[in-house]
């Protein structure tokens, strides 16, 4: 999924949304008031939805009421009146909106959109979807997990469930049902933008930790959504698409793989498909030369070899970029290729018509759609939104933003730190004087990276020094609270630190998201890297005390020309808003280390593709 580079503020159309409906609800108790009794709900069709076979109920519905289920809508371009009107089957978040709502707005938000979607004239609950990838990360107030490639270094299954727990609950409370996660791309190629989005370059690794984000999300009652199907963290560096006239390097690129490979990644999907995923969202990229939203060989393997009986969704506007020579014939392609529902920013409105005229044309079969249609509204019927469309009956297994999930967020931060060279004691003991330097340390943001309140995220540095997460620790903060715990010193005047007895420099890369993070260098001092990288590299060099350096970044980064620079070396991605904390509690020693690597690390970006590598995965310093 991607974000138009110029978004209209989230907050801003919300507040219009407000403007144009009538919204009293602050949470779900009253939220049954909006539209009368909740479970009788039938449209103008004369039959109860609540006890109606999604057959029943698909059968009851005009041509346009069937398109408009197969159409998701942007939040800032979808407006309650559009489903009072329309009922479109879904509405998804998009990130632009900082300061974030608070969960209570959220949820008033959501339960205008059910009450209009229930006025209309088919009167089908809609779902809305929100990319919680690391957590609730539209919502203000609440943990930020850390990312994929860091859950994959910790490669920790249980508390990896509990996450996906945590996070449903948090979800609920903002009314939001449907996660487009896990994405269980297996990365090959760091160079790739969305590197971090990935467990791990193995299957090995991607599978287990999946199916247990999945069931731990699914016991909270949202819809999973595993992606992108298929083969997008194998596309070839020089591939990348840009047909919409957006230079990429790699991103949305091809991947050629051959029959071994292919069913090596299809086995991830079936081991997600068995654990009852019901939603699986569509690659951007190409497989083997086609473009995987017009491919209909694979989404067909998907739902007759698979045994997927879910919703096909597509990505954000992607159909935009198939063969077809108008978004008409793209629409017709894409459905006739095996999507039930569309996710279209701004454009939903021309899809479902052009969805009903290719069903007038004869050129989309009453079959298709109704294939279609009928597994969204078994999706919704097995969601029970047919009986609670405003999910009064679910009770979160967590309090909001619970200590349960910060304590979560902090153990997995600390488990994913990867010692990557281990030259002397990173442990920080009584009465040392700590100097700590680098862009990195004093910045949550940079923790937190990409797909945090906005589509790219953004470091505290850029914006005037207020923490772009408010419930994140900085490692600065959290190494002076464990400083007066463990009686040493931390120390940030540049003029004292020839006075100290070790240097914890904090380096790193800036946030970003798909292929504004395709680079061709991965380098820590390039377009990429945080602004003050080299004068912290240079100040820490120049002052010949031992160094341990943390490396903040979404991948492994390059870093060949500073290893005998370094005494210590710890990967520590991009940990989330407790990373901090996190990364105290290794340093001080109260947590060992325990993570490993994820994917290979390589000395050069020539040895990218090749067998040639310098770190394995699995690797660990603190295990030679």
């Amino acid at each position: 999924m991607n974000r138009p580079k110029k978004l209209i503020s989230v907050v801003l159309l919300l507040a219009m949304a407000f403007q144009l409906t009538a919204c009293g609800t602050t949470g779900n108790t009253s939220s049954s008031t909006l539209n009368g009794a909740v479970g009788s709900n039938s449209g103008n069709s004369g039959i109860n939805y609540a006890t109606a076979t999604p057959e029943e109920i698909c059968a009851s519905l005009t041509i346009e009421e069937k398109a408009a289920q197969m159409v998701q809508g942007a939040v800032y371009a979808l407006y309650p009146f559009n489903m009072e009107s329309d009922d479109y089957g879904s509405v998804l978040s998009t990130f632009g909106g900082w300061p974030a709502y608070t969960y209570d707005q959220w949820l008033d938000t959501v339960n205008e959109y059910q009450a209009n979607a229930l006025a209309s004239d088919a009167g089908i609950p809609f779902i809305y979807g929100n990319d919680s990838v690391h957590g609730v990360n539209t919502a203000d107030g609440t943990v930020i997990y850390p990312h994929n490639i860091n859950i994959g270094a910790a490669n920790d299954i249980e508390l990896t469930q509990e996450m996906g727990a945590l996070v449903g609950s948090d979800m609920l409370y903002t009314g939001m049902r449907w996660t487009f996660s896990p994405c269980v791309a297996c990365a090959t190629d760091p160079r790739w933008g969305r590197t971090f989005e990935s467990y791990s370059s193995e299957t090995s690794i991607v599978t287990p930790l999946a199916v247990a984000f999945t069931e731990g999300i699914m016991s909270q009652g949202i819809l999973a959504c595993a992606k992108h199907y298929l083969g997008d963290g194998n596309v070839l560096f020089g591939t990348g698409d840009s047909s919409d006239g957006v230079e990429r390097l790699i991103d949305r690129g091809d991947a050629q793989l051959n029959e071994e490979q292919i069913q090596e990644l299809l086995d991830v999907y079936q081991a997600l498909v068995d654990t009852g995923v019901q939603t699986v969202m569509i690659s951007h990229s190409s497989l083997n030369g086609i473009k995987m939203h017009e491919n209909e060989e694979y989404i067909s393997i998907l739902k007759n070899e698979l045994g997927f009986e879910g919703i096909v969704i597509s990505d954000w506007d992607s159909i935009h970029n198939c063969s077809g020579s108008s978004l008409k014939e793209n629409v017709i392609i894409c459905i006739n290729a095996g999507i039930d529902m569309l996710m279209e920013a701004e454009a939903y409105g021309e899809c479902r018509q052009y969805i009903v005229e290719g069903f007038n044309e004869g050129l989309i079969s009453e079959d298709r759609i109704n294939d279609a249609v009928i597994r969204i509204l078994t999706v919704k019927q097995n969601m029970g939104l047919f009986e609670d469309p405003y999910g009064e009956n679910i009770t979160p297994a967590y309090e909001w933003n619970s200590a349960r999930g910060h304590e979560v967020a902090r153990t997995l931060a600390a488990e994913s730190l990867v010692p990557i060279k281990l030259d002397g004691d990173v442990t920080l003991e009584a009465g040392m004087r700590v100097f700590v330097t680098g862009p990195a340390s004093n910045d949550v943001g940079a923790l937190c990276g990409g797909w945090t309140y906005t589509w790219e995220g953004s470091t505290d540095a850029s914006t005037g020094g207020m923490p772009w997460c408010s419930e994140g620790v900085s490692i600065l903060e959290a190494l002076q609270t464990a400083a007066d715990e463990y009686g040493f010193e931390i120390v940030t005047d540049e003029n004292e630190i020839s006075s100290c007895d070790v240097v914890i420099l904090c380096i790193g890369e800036i946030p970003y998201a798909e292929w504004n993070g395709d680079t061709d260098d991965l380098s820590l001092v390039g377009d990429l890297g945080l602004s003050g990288n080299q004068e912290a590299i240079d100040l820490a060099a120049n002052s010949g005390i031992p160094t341990t350096t943390l490396i903040i970044a979404g991948r492994n980064v390059i870093i060949e020309d500073y290893i005998d620079q370094w005494d210590n070396i710890i990967m520590c991605y991009l940990p989330g808003s407790e990373g901090g904390n996190g990364i105290a509690d290794v340093l001080t020693g109260t947590v060992p280390f325990s993570g490993t690597l994820p994917m290979p690390y390589y000395s050069s970006v020539e040895q990218i593709g090749t067998d040639e590598l310098w770190l394995p995965v699995g690797f660990s310093a603190a295990e030679t």
